[in-house]
């Protein structure tokens, strides 16, 4: 593997300061690939208009194509960072409007990409922010094949259309889990829940391995809920999750919580080890883990 700065006549872009990571890879076979540290790129999904698609200047490699907005990594930029900056320097994709989902990667050994699939939470109109940028199109996602593609694109579209409508949720046991650890949680429920929301944060905020899901891809987002009951129903609120009071018993809600997930499509995971919770969501088509199952969290 070598590393090729852009050469004069292909410069990356014109009118500003060049990254470190704007280089050429190239591995053994002569094949180049732009990032020094990888690339990433955002597919932005919109329930009502489609995904966002690039139309890529003649200049750029592969160029005349459509495909994502993305671009070079920098130095220790994470996927999720690194698509978000560059559909922001693109495509004036706020951060704020979307919302990570899943994170799938091609890996060629000496060189990656990040594909991040980020639903549309806040709708907004794509502006063409630097000259990379031919035009940009909301395209329905029946009519992305019949688009020139740019070649990376086209290789991974199959895939990641099968994964459009994949949407994981993760239901938790908030007192089976608090009760599994002998930390004196009884003293203050509420406090005890709230360590475990926040245990439970990098689920949203860095995503989890597709493999502890039984899901394709690489890296999930999935949708947290956890249940409290009793005096745990006290806990405060942590950003990015959702917690559903319990009226009743806890275990009534999250059957219901996991039936209606089902219901709606989801893949659902139930964290308990409840045995005989576990049969009633199995009944739903939930799936459920042991407590044990955070640990890695």
């Amino acid at each position: 593997m070598t590393i090729v700065p852009p050469a004069p006549g292909e410069p990356r872009r014109p009118d500003g300061p060049r990254d470190p990571g704007d280089a050429w890879v190239v591995a053994d076979d002569g094949a180049r690939y732009w990032g020094r540290f990888g690339a990433a790129g955002l597919l932005a999904v919109d329930a009502e208009r489609g995904v966002l698609l690039q139309h890529r200047v003649a200049w750029s490699h592969f160029g005349d194509t459509w495909g994502l907005p993305g671009g070079a990594r920098h130095e220790g930029e994470s996927a999720c960072d690194g698509a978000l900056r560059e559909s922001a320097e693109e495509a004036g994709v706020p951060a704020s409007a979307v919302r990570p989902r899943l994170i799938s990667v091609y890996d060629v050994g000496v060189w990656t990409y990040a594909t991040v699939v980020a639903d549309v939470v806040e709708p907004f109109t794509p502006v063409i922010s630097d000259p990379e940028s031919r035009e940009l199109a909301w395209v329905p996602v029946e009519a992305v094949d019949s688009y020139p593609l740019h070649p990376g694109f086209a290789a991974s579209w199959p895939m990641l259309r099968g994964l459009l409508d994949v949407r994981p949720a993760v239901v938790v046991d908030a007192a089976n889990v608090v009760g599994s650890v002998p930390d004196g949680w009884w003293k203050d429920r509420a406090a005890a829940t709230g360590r475990l929301l926040e245990r439970l944060r990098p689920l949203v905020v860095e995503g989890m391995a597709a493999a502890r899901l039984e899901l394709p891809g690489d890296v999930w987002f999935p949708e947290v809920r956890v249940v409290v009951e009793g005096q745990a129903r006290a806990v405060d609120d942590v950003p990015g999750i959702a917690v559903v009071r319990a009226v009743g018993e806890g275990d009534d809600a999250i059957v219901a919580e996991a039936a209606a997930l089902a219901a709606a499509g989801r893949s659902v995971v139930v964290v308990t080890s409840d045995r005989e919770l576990r049969e009633r969501v199995a009944v739903h088509g939930a799936i459920s883990r042991g407590t044990s199952w955070l640990d890695a969290v």
